[in-house]
């Protein structure tokens, strides 16, 4: 792995050196933090302090953390775990969202070509309802790293007696987060996105919200997910949590670089869209296009070299197939299909989006009709 160029942040991050060592420490310490004696009351310890940590990532209070597997059954329990609300969601959510939404016949609010919520939409569909909403908009687009203006949309639901749930998986770490601030009831992480391990993540509930739990068992986590806590898991969640927040600083350097990558690709193809470009977006994020070229081929080509990107999202059991998120943005199944992802970090150096640009460009005047090289 160590010649590989990797710029599939978004997908999941690389696991930070110090969180690996904690959770092989962890893992050599047996106790069960629902047990009283000393063993349990060690696991039980090291549970609190990555509550904490992680609440300081999502500026929350610790009682307000959840503990879950991951993003997906954050955002299952989110939609699943409050009764009597309609619920909505946008056209570009992720597909845990738009899975779960389905099982509850939910509505969909529709996004304007630049990835951001139809706020006239929303208002309208929401007006038509007699139900409570309950409503799921991602904070920042794992697609297109497109950020939605939150705080407003919030207001907006709670204005109309609804709740708000925000899926703020690929924003923690690269921008900050303020969850009072942002006025929402609900917003879930997830630890391998920020350089912890998979299968760890967690639900963030504002406090004096009931919300039920899906999966039945112990009455762990104040009764809110069943089932005995994955110790050592949690507490390199909550390391990776301290890490990505001392280094948020860092990302305006990864900004500065995925610019001049876009720049460069726009220079070399100028009939390449950049989606998004024309809202605010996650620093490290850009999804372009290659005209004429799928994105199948693209990613083959780029991993035959050694570079590691992406179609669409990564969790969409490795098809790669038309982005559903850029066609609710406009785009046509062509264009969309010809579209691929490039998510940067903190490893990422200057020297390897050189690389990336010039197979980019080799691929582009082989490949492409569009290009009379």
């Amino acid at each position: 792995m160590s010649d590989l160029i990797y710029l599939d942040y978004n997908a999941t991050a690389p696991i930070r050196p110090e969180v690996t060592d904690l959770v092989a420490t962890v893992m050599g310490e047996w106790g069960n933090p629902s047990s009283v004696h000393a063993a349990g009351r060690k696991a039980k310890g090291r549970l609190e302090t990555a509550r904490r940590q992680v609440a300081a990532l999502a500026g929350c209070k610790a009682q307000e953390v959840i503990f879950t597997s991951g993003g997906t059954e954050s955002n299952n329990l989110a939609l699943k775990g409050l009764a009597g609300y309609e619920v909505f969601i946008s056209a570009a959510e992720h597909d845990s969202v738009l899975a779960a939404a389905g099982m509850l016949e939910a509505r969909t609010i529709a996004v304007d070509s630049t990835g951001r919520l139809d706020i006239a939409d929303l208002r309208e569909k929401l007006g038509a309802s007699d139900t409570p909403a309950l409503v799921s908009v991602m904070l920042a687009n794992n697609e297109t790293g497109v950020l939605q203006p939150i705080r407003e949309i919030a207001e907006l639901i709670h204005e109309k007696g609804g709740l708000i749930h925000t899926d703020a998986i690929q924003s923690a770490g690269k921008i900050p987060l303020h969850f009072k601030d942002m006025g929402v009831d609900m917003l879930s992480l997830s630890g391998h996105k920020i350089g912890g391990p998979q299968g760890q993540g967690a639900l963030i509930v504002r406090e004096g919200l009931a919300i039920q739990s899906i999966q039945k068992g112990g009455g762990q986590e104040l009764g809110r997910r069943g089932g005995t806590e994955n110790v050592a898991g949690i507490a390199g969640f909550g390391l990776a949590a301290e890490l990505a927040m001392a280094a948020l600083e860092k990302y305006d350097a990864i900004e500065e670089q995925r610019d001049r990558m876009e720049a460069a690709i726009l220079k070399i193809s100028p009939g390449s869209q950049i989606y998004g470009q024309g809202s605010k977006r996650l620093p490290n994020t850009s999804c372009l296009s290659m005209p004429g070229v799928g994105s199948e081929l693209q990613v083959m080509n780029f991993d035959l070299a050694g570079i590691a990107v992406s179609a669409g999202s990564a969790c969409s059991s490795g098809k790669v197939k038309a982005s559903h998120v850029l066609t609710a943005m406009g785009a046509t199944e062509k264009e969309a299909s010809e579209a691929i992802r490039i998510s940067l970090g903190w490893l990422t150096k200057p020297s390897e989006i050189d690389t990336f640009l010039e197979i980019w460009e080799k691929l582009y005047r082989r490949k492409s009709p569009d290009c009379a090289a």
